[in-house]
């Protein structure tokens, strides 16, 4: 009987052993589910978001902070997880989120700083150093050392740190005062802007604008197709920030590029289609406006290719800030989500130095490539060019024929160590990309943000660019638009339109002033052009100026003395033809381009009459040369792009157009607030 007993104990401990291991693989399971968090922080006093608050998952080096709008988005396990929200003069608060995926918090002011103002700057420093950037100001003393509504110069000073504001030079960061301050401050018991002309870091290619052409004189127009979008989230960063963009940071092609059109693809195993459509220019009646749409291919998620991709990531000191290292991390781990198990990943990164941190490896390790990732941590120099040769030849080495060969690089673009010049980029990545591997850009950050140089980067690679500045934008170009920018159906993708002067008087085209090429490198297949990835959309407009209509941009001169002047051709058994579109792409395995083309007839359609899309496209089109106070704006106004893309919004399923139109309306604010629209 004891024996029984006995037995009857053992084999109930086991019972209770096992019970209690499943239900904590149960909960282990469970945490790692995981939730995507997202919320505005506020003060609680005056109701107004705060930027640059902390916010991090207690416990963990996990954190983001807020955007411009007070808002933020993080990831964190589902349980028991506490969020920590903090910001200088006001109250640390911790929250258990609830069972909804949203939460808006409001922090408190500290008691002891009721009477004061907080001034943060924001600056190019190491994360240790930031507290010593940080003042709390009397609003006594930023009354006697800083007048309001003075545009030259302000300064302060408190706890031996300066203050500076000075004039003519484009803002990139502000400072941020907030708090109660006395009746003379600018605004009383608010946050009040002032936008801080801290000599920034940041570097643009100068952008000259395509003016208008005579059709006589210069009958072809020739261009390389760009799909990149960084320019409209770059410029989304600044206005939400409460400033306007420098102006080279507005490409309008790229503005335009950001939204989906409903554009039909190829029926006919092509891999690219030709739309076009033909109106009046809204920001002036009397001109056309010609709407120039590609379309590529589409290829099933289930029939895609198997990948060889290498994430090349900079973890140099410039990336240790929460909206650039961390944000990286979590963009290359909703990457690794959408891998195959046919699909591999390799990953290098540099700092000071170059390492291989994981060799290729199959896509269903996904737990041992985010390990890997979660270790990464940022310091030393960049060395950027060792990093991207280090990665070029680690693609080369598992190159998969037929397969989708790629690098993904992470980086601010600040690199400081061997070949760094933007000049050293290009001649690098000219020579690299003959081992057939695009690559991806994904820029990260502010403050020494060089756009510049991840420009040509993606330009002359064969690839493409986004700028990411917060996980909503990572999750749109890594998973709603996984196939465009990891898949590439039609390389070297050209333009050229022949303009019919019995019809047309001038041309301009409207962006692309980095993608023109000679007309000769149209049929030229040794000349690299832009790429399109499944699904891509790719947008241009010209704005013609009719025969017969007068304006100022037609370059009239006067007549030659010494030969005669051409007469504009008759049109004969052509007139009523506007403009030939011929376009020239390559098969992804292909040297040896082919053409098709599209004639477009000179029938106009009312502004009104056209797709939702043309209109919204030519409302972006507006706001772009608007930010840039371009010399072509003509009648274009805020208001008039404002309504024009309210109108035609569509089906916005994402929400970006709608986006869009506040954007819009807070730059307007921001321009009828005294910010010049700068050059």
């Amino acid at each position: 009987m004891k024996f029984c007993a006995s037995l009857v104990k053992i084999i109930t401990m086991k019972k209770i052993i096992l019970i209690t291991l499943m239900v904590a693989a149960l909960a282990a399971f469970k945490c790692n589910g995981g939730r995507h968090i997202t919320g505005t922080v506020f003060g609680s006093s005056d109701k107004l978001p705060i930027p640059g608050t902390m916010v991090k998952i207690k416990g963990s080096s996990t954190g983001t902070v807020t955007n411009g709008n007070g808002a933020y988005s993080i990831d964190m396990p589902d349980g028991d997880a506490t969020l920590v929200f903090s910001f200088i003069g006001y109250q640390t608060k911790e929250i258990k989120p609830g069972k909804s995926d949203t939460l808006n918090v409001y922090l408190d002011a500290s008691s002891n700083q009721l009477s004061e103002v907080v001034v943060t700057g924001y600056t190019r420093q190491q994360k240790k150093d930031i507290t010593n950037s940080v003042a709390v100001v009397s609003s006594e003393t930023m009354t006697s050392k800083m007048a309001p509504n003075t545009p030259t110069p302000l300064q302060g000073a408190a706890a031996g740190v300066p203050v500076t504001m000075s004039s003519g030079v484009n803002p990139n960061r502000h400072i941020v005062l907030r708090g109660n301050a006395s009746p003379s401050m600018m605004y009383k018991s608010k946050s009040t802007y002032y936008n801080t002309p801290v000599p920034d870091e940041e570097s643009y290619k100068t952008i000259t604008e395509n003016g208008f052409n005579t059709a006589k004189d210069n009958p072809l127009s020739t261009f390389s197709v760009d799909v990149d979008a960084a320019s409209y989230s770059n410029v989304r960063r600044f206005i939400n920030s409460g400033q306007l963009p420098p102006a080279d940071a507005v490409r309008v092609e790229e503005m335009i590029n950001y939204f989906k059109y409903n554009i039909p693809g190829p029926s006919n195993g092509d891999p690219v289609a030709i739309h076009t459509e033909l109106s009046s220019a809204p920001w002036n009646p009397k001109h056309l406006l010609v709407r120039v749409g590609l379309k590529a291919r589409t290829i099933n998620m289930d029939k895609l290719p198997p990948s060889n991709l290498v994430f090349l990531l900079d973890i140099s000191g410039s990336m240790g800030e929460p909206n650039k290292l961390p944000l990286v991390k979590a963009s290359m781990k909703m990457l690794v989500d959408q891998l195959r198990s046919e699909d591999r990943v390799a990953i290098v990164v540099y700092s000071g130095e170059v390492a291989l941190k994981l060799p290729s490896t199959s896509g269903d390790k996904k737990q041992v490539i985010k390990d890997v990732i979660d270790g990464l941590e940022a310091g030393g120099s960049t060395a950027g060019g060792a990093g991207i040769k280090m990665a070029y030849r680690i693609a080369r080495e598992n190159y998969r024929f037929g397969g989708n060969n790629r690098i993904i690089m992470c980086t601010d673009g600040d690199f400081n160590v061997g070949d760094s010049s933007d000049g050293d980029m290009e001649t690098l990545i000219t020579r690299e990309r003959s081992s057939n591997v695009p690559i991806t850009i994904m820029g990260f950050g502010m403050g020494n943000l060089k756009d510049s140089k991840m420009e040509i980067l993606a330009d002359k690679g064969n690839g493409n660019y986004a700028y990411i500045d917060n996980l909503t934008e990572a999750r749109k170009t890594l998973i709603t638009e996984y196939g465009g920018t990891m898949f590439t159906v039609a390389k070297d993708v050209k333009l050229q339109v022949e303009f019919n002067p019995a019809r047309v008087q001038a041309y301009r085209l409207v962006g692309y002033e980095d993608r023109m090429l000679a007309k000769e490198d149209f049929n030229n297949d040794k000349k690299d052009a832009g790429d399109m990835g499944s699904g891509h959309t790719v947008t241009a407009f010209y704005e013609i100026v009719p025969v017969g209509v007068a304006d100022d941009y037609s370059n009239n001169v006067d007549p030659l003395k010494y030969q005669k002047t051409k007469d504009a051709p008759a049109a004969g058994s052509n007139q009523n033809e506007l403009m030939t579109v011929k376009f020239r792409y390559k098969q992804p395995e292909s040297d040896k381009s082919s053409m098709s083309l599209a004639t477009v007839q000179n029938k106009p359609v009312s502004f009104n009459s056209t797709s939702v899309d043309f209109r919204f496209a030519s409302a972006v089109a507006e706001f772009g040369m608007m930010l840039r106070s371009s010399e072509f704006k003509q009648g274009s106004s805020f208001d008039q792009a404002i309504a024009i893309a309210k109108a035609a919004k569509g089906n916005d399923e994402d929400g970006y157009r709608s986006e869009f139109v506040r954007l819009a309306e807070t730059a307007k604010s921001l321009a009828g607030n005294g910010q010049l629209l700068s050059k």
